[in-house]
């Protein structure tokens, strides 16, 4: 039971009252992808805003839109894998 509670990053007894009430126990893994991919969308947000950057300075606006669509499709993606990591 310690191993399980140092894996959530939770002392042993909140890990067992969380578990004796009924709670869900979320891993220390899954906390810190969640994290890691919040990081990587904040990543992307600013990319999408240097391509902006881009088409003000005259780049090509088909090219610029065409990558900004594809940008925002990943940053939806990420969302969902996101909130499906629990």
């Amino acid at each position: 039971m310690r191993a399980s509670a140092n894996k959530a990053g939770l002392s042993l007894s909140t890990f067992s009252k969380r578990v004796c009430l009924g709670y869900s126990v979320p891993s220390l893994e899954h906390q810190k992808a969640r994290i890691e991919l919040r990081q990587l969308k904040g990543d992307l947000g600013r990319l999408g805003g240097l391509v902006k950057q881009a088409l003000a300075d005259g780049a090509d606006r088909q090219t610029v839109h065409r990558l900004l669509r594809e940008l925002d499709a990943r940053q939806r993606e990420l969302q969902l894998a996101i909130t499906l990591i629990r």
